[in-house]
């Protein structure tokens, strides 16, 4: 006779069956493998680290024999007194270029663009135009290269491009050893309120508004301004040398432009 199938007790609940051994261990690598899948997604979902600051260098004159310390510091002859403040990391640079603005938000940060590098720079208060640009880098002795011929502009390539965040450093030479003028070479004429415009690959125009001019010394040479600004808005920075000449026809001061992102078009 076959066995009877097992009745549901009264509550309705059938009768409880006993785990194998075999079944015990399927369930426990289950368990197992739930555990290794939920660790793997919260370390996939992990954000990595931020750019790193860029180094403290200084920036070597417009004249080639002319040479920068990398030590910061606050002194030198002002133009005029607004002053801005040392700042953040520098943006990093990406190969994405867009003539749109971003939109600051509530925390403060300015209109700022994607990378794209400068195709033409004017100065209009002294004349200054321009389409030739060289990428600049830091040479052994700390200090950034400079552009090969006085009509050439360097962008100091480990920075943010103009319109991104943080300060575009732009250097050329005032002259040449034999006096030929370069194109800085009016550069110490400039003053709060005039306008630095600059074109850039993407198409965009850029206008900036210059802040402030002043004359440091090169062995005082403000590398925090220069360099790291104000990471809350798109600067610009124009370097080029100045002041009286030493003994070997070098000038001993760094003439250098302070301005800020005021329109895009």
């Amino acid at each position: 006779m076959p066995e009877q199938p097992e009745r549901p007790s009264s509550s309705g609940r059938r009768g409880t069956h006993r785990i194998t051994p075999g079944a015990a261990a399927a369930l426990a690598v289950t368990a197992v493998l739930l555990v290794v899948g939920i660790v793997a997604l919260t370390l996939g979902l992990r954000g990595t680290a931020g750019p790193s600051q860029p180094a403290s260098v200084g920036v070597r004159s417009a004249v080639p024999t002319a040479s920068a310390p990398p030590a910061p510091t606050e002194a030198g002859r002002t133009a005029t007194t607004d002053s801005g403040g040392p700042g953040g990391p520098a943006a990093p640079r990406s190969s994405a270029g867009t003539s749109s603005p971003a939109k600051g938000g509530a925390n403060g940060i300015g209109n700022f663009l994607e990378a794209s590098e400068p195709t033409g720079i004017e100065i209009p208060s002294i004349g200054v135009r321009s389409t030739h640009f060289v990428p600049l880098g830091i040479q052994r002795d700390g200090t950034i290269s400079v552009p090969g011929t006085a009509q050439e502009v360097g962008l100091y390539g480990a920075g943010p491009t103009p319109g991104q965040l943080g300060p575009a450093v732009l250097a050329a030479h005032v002259d040449t050893p034999s006096g030929v003028p370069g194109i800085f070479h009016a550069l110490g004429r400039v003053k709060a309120g005039d306008v630095v415009k600059v074109s850039r690959r993407d198409g965009s125009h850029l206008t900036f508004t210059v802040d402030r001019v002043a004359a440091f010394k090169k062995t005082q040479f403000p590398t925090e301004l220069v360099y790291k600004g104000d990471f809350t808005q798109a600067e610009i920075r124009l370097v080029t040398c100045g002041g009286p000449t030493d003994s070997r026809n070098e000038y001993r001061d760094n003439v250098i432009v302070f301005g800020h992102l005021s329109s895009v078009t």
